[in-house]
C-alpha cells in the first residue's frame, strides 16, 4: 500500500479535528508526520524499522522456548 502513510495522516488529522485540537497542534502533527515520512522513504531506515519492530517479541519468545526446552530435556535425562 504505497499510499498508506497519506491515508493514515488524513485519518489522524480528522481524528484530531473531531477531538477539538487547535490548529497549531494539528500543524505540529503534520510536521512531525512529514519528517517521519521522509525518514521512511530511506530504504535503510525502512529495513531497520521493519527489523526492530518484531525483534524484541521474537527474542523474548526464543528465550522462553529455549528455557522450556532445556528444562524438558534435563527432566527426560534424569528419568
Amino acid at each position: 500500500m504505497p499510499d498508506y502513510l497519506d491515508k493514515y495522516l488524513a485519518h489522524t488529522i480528522e481524528t484530531a479535528r473531531a477531538a477539538g485540537a487547535s490548529a497549531e497542534s494539528i500543524q505540529a502533527q503534520i510536521k512531525e508526520f512529514d519528517e517521519f515520512k521522509a525518514l521512511y522513504q530511506n530504504p535503510f531506515f525502512n529495513v531497520a524499522m521493519t527489523f526492530i519492530e518484531p525483534f524484541p517479541v521474537g527474542l523474548i519468545m526464543t528465550l522462553i522456548s529455549a528455557a522450556m526446552l532445556r528444562k524438558s530435556a534435563k527432566q527426560k535425562m534424569g528419568s
